[in-house]
C-alpha cells in the first residue's frame, strides 16, 4: 500500500475512533403512575415518551415500564430492582415529588442517572442537586411563582391558597407567596388524593378571600372543581396547568372556563415542534395531548439527543451531551441552567372552548428566560 493509501486509512481510522456511533444504545426504566389515583398523569408521560421513540425510528432506547400505583415504597423496590438486576442506564417517569424524594438520592448515588419528565422538588434543586439528575419539566415552585405574580397583575388582594400536603404542595404555596404581593386570606393543605373538599370550601366562604389560588393536580382538582361550582361560591381562580391541564378538562366541564393557570407549555404554542407533536400524538392516541405528554415527549427527545454524541457507560460525554440539550423541544428555546433544571419562558393561559373541547390558550408572557431560585445553592 502506498505512503498515501496509508495514510488516508488511518486518518479514517482515527476519525471513526474519535466520532460517535450514531445512537448509541441505553436501557431505560421509567417508573411511573398507571393505576389509581393520578394515573392519567403517568400515562400521558408514558405515551408522550413512546410516541418520540416512535417518531425516531432509532432502536437506542431499550424501554422498561413499570406501575408504581403512587406509592413511595413500591417506587423504592422497582427502581431497586430496575438498576441491580435489569441493570438499566437511566431511570425516569416519575410523577410525584414524594417518590422522586424516596428515587432519586439513591438512584443517582449509585452512579445512574435519572431525567425527570415531571416531578422537580426544591430539595434536588439547590443544596442537594447531583451531576446524574437532570429535569427536563421544571422546579416545582417555577410555575407557581408565576401564578403569584399573575395574580398581582389581576389585582387580587387578599387570595385564599390551597395545595396537597407533599413536597410539591408545599413548594407550590411557597412559589406562589414568593411572588404574590397581596394579603393571604388562609392557607391550606389538605390530603394528598383527597377528593372531599366541603371543609375548605366552606373556609373559603368565610374567609373574605377575593380570588383563590390552588395547586391539586389530577382527581383531586377534578373534584374540587365539581365541589366548588355546586357550592355557589363565584370567586376568581388563578393556579397552574397542573390544576388546569387537558388531562383534566373535560372532566370538570363548563366551570373551569375562564380559569388562569401558568404552564411553560400549551397546546397552541406556536412552533413547529409543538405543531408537529400535537398532529401526531392527536393520530397516534386520539385525543389533545396535556403537559405530561409534552414533558414525556421532550424527556425522550433529550435522551435520544445525547446517545446521539455519546455512549452512555462514558458517563462524563454522557452527561455533557445532556447539558447540552441539542434537541426540538415543544416548548420552544431550551437550555439547562447549572442545577440541570430548565431555563425557559413561563405562560400566563385561559381555559376557553375551542375546536369542540375545552382547552388552553395563550394571553401573556409571566416570566422569560426563568430560572428556578435554588439554582446559586447547587454545587457542581
Amino acid at each position: 500500500m502506498s505512503f498515501a493509501k496509508r495514510a488516508a486509512a488511518s486518518i479514517a481510522a482515527l476519525t471513526l475512533a474519535a466520532a460517535p456511533a450514531v445512537a448509541q444504545e441505553a436501557r431505560v426504566g421509567m417508573i411511573t403512575t398507571l393505576s389509581g389515583g393520578g394515573a392519567g398523569l403517568g400515562v400521558d408521560v408514558r405515551d408522550g415518551f413512546e410516541l418520540a421513540l416512535a417518531q425516531s425510528g432509532s432502536d437506542a432506547v431499550e424501554l422498561i415500564v413499570e406501575d408504581d400505583a403512587r406509592r413511595p415504597e413500591l417506587a423504592v423496590q422497582i427502581a431497586r430492582r430496575m438498576i441491580q438486576s435489569e441493570r438499566v442506564d437511566i431511570l425516569t417517569g416519575i410523577i410525584w415529588s414524594n417518590l422522586a424524594m424516596a428515587v432519586v438520592p439513591s438512584t443517582v448515588a449509585q452512579g445512574v442517572f435519572y431525567i425527570s419528565p415531571n416531578a422537580g422538588p426544591s430539595a434536588l434543586a439547590g443544596e442537594n442537586c447531583s451531576e446524574n439528575y437532570f429535569n427536563a419539566a421544571w422546579q416545582n415552585d417555577s410555575l407557581h411563582e408565576a401564578a403569584g405574580a399573575t395574580a398581582n397583575e389581576l389585582g387580587y388582594e387578599n387570595t385564599f391558597i390551597m395545595a396537597p400536603n407533599y413536597p410539591a404542595g408545599t413548594d407550590a404555596l411557597t412559589g406562589f407567596k414568593r411572588h404574590y404581593d397581596g394579603e393571604l386570606a388562609g392557607e391550606l393543605f389538605t390530603q394528598l388524593g383527597q377528593t372531599d373538599y366541603a371543609a375548605e370550601i366552606a373556609q373559603i366562604r368565610d374567609s373574605g378571600a377575593d380570588s383563590i389560588f390552588f395547586f391539586l393536580p389530577g382527581g383531586m382538582g377534578i373534584s374540587f372543581m365539581r365541589q366548588y361550582e355546586q357550592s355557589g361560591l363565584d370567586l376568581p381562580i388563578v393556579s397552574a396547568a397542573f390544576s388546569f391541564g387537558q388531562d383534566m378538562l373535560p372532566a370538570m366541564g363548563e366551570n373551569a372556563l375562564g380559569v388562569i393557570n401558568t404552564s411553560q407549555w400549551s397546546p397552541d404554542l406556536d412552533n413547529a415542534a409543538n405543531e408537529a407533536f400535537i398532529e401526531a400524538f392527536r393520530a397516534e392516541y386520539g385525543r389533545t395531548p396535556s403537559l405530561y405528554a409534552s414533558q414525556g415527549y421532550d424527556t425522550a427527545n433529550l435522551i435520544l439527543s445525547a446517545l446521539e454524541q455519546a455512549d452512555v457507560d462514558d458517563a462524563d460525554a454522557f452527561r455533557e451531551a445532556l447539558r447540552a440539550a441539542d434537541f426540538d423541544s415543544v416548548r420552544g428555546d431550551f437550555a439547562f441552567a447549572a442545577n440541570h433544571h430548565p431555563i425557559q419562558d413561563i405562560y400566563i393561559r385561559e381555559v376557553v372552548q375551542g375546536d369542540g373541547e375545552l382547552t388552553n390558550r395563550i394571553i401573556g408572557t409571566a416570566f422569560e428566560d426563568h430560572v428556578d431560585v435554588y439554582v446559586d445553592e447547587c454545587r457542581m
